[in-house]
């Protein structure tokens, strides 16, 4: 199987600073795109940022400029450096994994169980 494992979540006040980590572990194989999501209260989870084995990245326009995502593929983990925090920026962040467990299998996607972020006004 295949675990991911948040961690960093907290309160913060806005203007603040946070970093987010989501640690792999299990069968793997390799690991291709890495993301961070976020949910907030009565909305769909929302894709914020995207990291590729090789390091390319991409942002939704809302974090753009404020958040970054990165990613160390030797300790298969992916990290998420958020500045300049808003309070809309409160909810519930998950980071999801492409995932080879063997050289035979195809991608398979795995979800962390979430940490939660909230930014006070």
């Amino acid at each position: 199987q295949v675990q991911l494992v948040e961690s960093g979540g907290g309160l913060v006040q806005s203007g603040g600073s946070l970093r987010l980590s989501c640690a792999t572990s299990g069968s793997i194989f390799s690991i291709n795109s890495m993301s961070w999501y976020r949910q907030a209260p009565g909305k769909q989870r929302d894709l914020i940022a995207t990291i590729t084995r090789s390091g390319v990245t991409n942002y939704a326009d809302s974090v753009k400029g404020r958040f970054t995502i990165s990613r160390d593929n030797a300790k298969n983990t992916v990290y998420l450096e958020m500045t300049s925090l808003k309070p809309e920026d409160t909810a519930v962040y998950h980071c999801n994994a492409d995932v080879k467990r063997s050289y035979s299998l195809p991608y398979s996607s795995y979800w962390g169980q979430g940490t939660q972020v909230t930014v006070s006004s």
